[in-house]
């Protein structure tokens, strides 16, 4: 045999390219030898004395290697000196004999084991001088009880392991044949769901029951495996964010937790589905471009289509025919799902943008997210297809996961999970389309049903003014079995989420942006700020409470709502939050709390309400009766309702100190929104010298109004006329959220007391009755 110690010494030449070699005429061994010479095939060398002492000293090490194994047999029977090797003089194998511990040794070492499995040697050494055993014969005794105990503990795990998947299967078989026969419970006939037959309803129950079966064995495997083996996703309703510190085990009445978006269908989210990993196939990536290049035509034809695809309304608005939407577009993305609700708006409008910084900041999910705060709750970039030609964004194709929201926690977000295609047609014209894309896959989730995206998208035309002519088209189909009575009409209209809100918060946003950007501001157009660095740091400071505002006031999937006692309509919700490392906001424990309510009062009448410094003192209980003067005030576009003011809370008495508030008020067509937070007096004047805003801590409150409907003649987003807010233009109710942050406690491992609920619900209520008192509106 060829041992690795002669390989160092093999020549060059033995390593040639592989020959056959063949076999030595080598002399037969005599029999008392045990091992034969090794073969070398090197040239021979005079060292035969020496090979023999290391064979000699191989064949002790065997010896030894030998005692030691049959040693080890068992934990209580040992050999008693057998080696197992043979003996040299008589050519026949030594008798084994074993030696079986006494009870007291086993009894010791057993007593020793339970409190130390791995002893070291020190203790072995003990041991053995105190039960008169072989150190080494202790240390297999512990060797072989170990591995004893994890045999009968594996064959315990797999008995139990067997035993459940026997127990699974058997009501697994339990449920097939109780579905090979449905029956109605009330009348006792065969029982089928809506237009699904019979076969498809029996597969779509058995996958859910076979998912839960992989749950079960999944989790169980784990716990006894010891190791995590991950099983599908289950649905579970997200826990209340309230963690209270209660007393004597008593509860808060009337709290129970509200999730942002109730999920209806089991399976997996349409941010888990975004998120995954993998993201498309190579096989589905030509589908994917297949899909964008159609969802681009027909976004340009209905874009630019009249009767009769777009139906003329008397209140001047266009409204899709569904037939012949169908009959122009039968390739789409399939026929709508049982259950949805169809919205189809258009609308044209003139922003002061052009079309390649527009293009820009509807490809980037930060910038989109940016121009529409009060819109776009989420926004990510989950994949990068195509960036499109150099230098520009004709070509592109990304796909995306966004969450599209509605100012209030009664109205559930919209998940979309779509592509985003930008294609320029010709010089300063330009498109961007999205669509859906749960129809590339076969058994969608059923998350991804609940909201389709249909073509959609902007054409957008440059204008010699350095203008924009903006078209947009919104095309959606929706379940609106979680929209709250209150806001149902505003949504089935299309205000919630249609065209027309979108393009009014571009025109206000496009108009805030040139605001910011300009160089050249005259000083009477300070408006009392000492410079223009200083007016740029505020517009910005203020535009980061309007996005911290936006983003924890919907129903928002991230969020999770505690509902407090109300009447109903007007229920106080509340979600608490950590503010760990974030420059931009007070560190420590947050309190959100948020109520929306009907007033029968203009929008416009409650936008000026108030957005009036004058009348704070009727409703803002934090201002103490103290006088509200403004200090530095900042136009944000034509409409005088789009500003940005810094007020002074003046004290009524030297006990009080004076309070800083920043408010943003902004207006549109579609909506309203007074926003507000009370700032640092220092932090503020280094804002005003033009400091960095970001550093400035913020915990925005504030008001979202809405219209409750079109009620009348509504102002239009015509290329030739504002976006000014007028009583005329509005219908004659207002749905106004109210929502308060507070910082209950600067420490974030804290726990939320009901002293900190009770009062925070005690301010929004008392708010909303002056609001209420002011406007001369009457509880029901």
């Amino acid at each position: 045999m060829l041992s690795f110690g002669e390989l160092g010494g093999m020549p060059t030449g033995a390593m040639a390219p592989p020959r056959q070699i063949p076999p030595l005429a080598m002399p037969r061994p005599p029999p008392k030898h045990y091992s034969s010479p090794s073969l070398s095939l090197g040239p021979p060398t005079g060292l035969d004395g020496q090979r023999e002492v290391s064979q000699t000293a191989d064949n002790e090490q065997q010896q030894k290697n030998k005692e030691e194994e049959y040693e080890s047999r068992s934990g209580s029977d040992n050999m008693e000196g057998g080696s197992g090797d043979e003996d040299p003089d008589n050519n026949h194998p030594r008798k084994k004999r074993y030696h079986r511990h006494t009870p007291r040794q086993i009894q010791e070492m057993e007593m020793l084991f339970k409190e130390c499995p791995h002893p070291d040697d020190k203790q072995r050494q003990q041991l053995s001088k105190d039960l008169g055993l072989e150190p080494r014969q202790v240390k297999f005794w512990f060797q072989n009880r170990r591995t004893q105990m994890k045999a009968q503990t594996e064959r315990a795990e797999n008995s139990m392991l067997r035993a459940e998947n026997e127990k699974v299967r058997s009501e697994n078989l339990i449920m097939r044949e109780a579905l090979k026969n449905p029956q109605c419970p009330h009348c006792g006939g065969p029982a089928t769901v809506g237009e699904m037959t019979f076969d498809e309803q029996q597969l779509r129950i058995e996958n859910v029951r076979l998912k839960e079966e992989l749950d079960r064995v999944s989790a169980l495997a784990a716990k006894y495996l010891g190791r995590p083996i991950t099983p599908m996703a289950p649905l579970a309703l997200p826990s209340s964010s309230l963690d209270l510190q209660v007393g004597g085990g008593s509860s808060f009445g009337g709290m129970h937790p509200t999730p942002g978006n109730l999920d209806l269908v089991a399976g997996p989210s349409v941010a888990d589905v975004a998120t995954r990993p993998g993201g498309l196939t190579e096989a589905e990536k030509p589908m994917v471009v297949e899909l964008a290049m159609m969802a681009m035509e027909e976004l340009v034809r209905m874009a630019q289509a009249e009767e009769p695809l777009w139906l003329s309304m008397d209140s001047g608005k266009a409204q899709l025919n569904y037939d012949e939407y169908m009959r122009q577009f039968p390739r789409g993305i399939g026929m709508r799902p049982s259950g949805l609700k169809p919205e189809a708006t258009r609308e044209t409008a003139l922003v002061m943008m052009n079309g390649v910084n527009l293009v820009e900041t509807l490809m980037d999910a930060t910038q989109w997210m940016d121009m529409f705060p009060c819109m776009v709750s989420r926004a990510l970039t989950v994949d990068v297809l195509s960036t499109g030609v150099t230098g520009n964004r004709n070509g592109a194709l990304q796909l995306m996961y966004a969450e599209l929201q509605v100012l209030s926690p009664l109205v559930p977000t919209r998940e979309i999970y779509f592509l985003r295609y930008c294609k320029q047609h010709a010089e300063g014209v330009w498109a961007v389309v999205d669509v859906s894309v749960d129809s590339l896959r076969d058994n969608p989730p059923p998350s991804l049903m609940r909201c389709r995206r249909r073509p959609s998208g902007v054409l957008i035309q440059d204008t010699p003014n350095g203008y924009a002519k903006v078209t947009c088209v919104e095309h959606m189909e929706y379940d609106d079995r979680a929209v709250h009575r209150m806001y149902r009409e505003l949504v089935n209209t299309g205000m919630a989420f249609g065209a027309q809100r979108w393009l009014a918060t571009l025109q206000r946003q496009c108009e805030r942006l040139a605001s910011l950007l300009a160089s050249n501001i005259a000083s009477r157009d300070l408006g009392g700020v000492p410079s223009a660095s200083g007016r740029r740091s505020m517009l910005k400071l203020a535009q980061r409470m309007t996005n911290n505002f936006c983003a924890g006031v919907s129903a928002s999937t991230v969020h999770t709502w505690t509902t407090l006692s109300g009447s109903g309509d007007d229920d106080v919700r509340v979600m608490t939050r950590k503010s760990v490392d974030n420059p931009g906001e007070p560190h420590g424990i947050v309190l959100s709390a948020a109520t929306s309510m009907w007033l029968p009062v203009s929008p416009a009448r409650v936008f000026q309400f108030l957005r009036d410094e004058r009348l704070r003192s009727e409703w803002d209980i934090l201002s103490n009766g103290g006088i509200v003067t403004e200090m530095a005030h900042i136009a944000k576009g034509q409409d005088p309702g789009n500003s940005v003011s810094l007020l002074r809370v003046n004290a009524m008495n030297s006990n009080q100190s004076n309070m800083l508030i920043l408010q943003e008020s902004c207006t549109d067509v579609s909506g309203s929104l007074v926003i507000y937070a009370p700032v640092d007096i220092p932090a503020m004047n280094l804002v005003l010298q033009g400091g960095d805003p970001a550093y400035v801590a913020l915990l925005p409150s504030g008001f979202a109004i809405l219209p409750d409907g079109p009620g009348g003649e509504r102002g239009s987003l015509g290329v030739d006329q504002g976006s000014q807010l007028t009583e005329s233009s509005r219908g004659t109710g207002s749905l106004l959220t109210v929502a308060f942050q507070i910082l209950v406690s600067s420490i974030p491992s804290a726990r939320l007391s009901l002293e900190s609920v009770a009062t925070v619900n005690n301010l929004i209520s008392c708010t909303v009755q002056r609001i209420k008192s002011a406007l001369l509106v009457e509880d029901a």
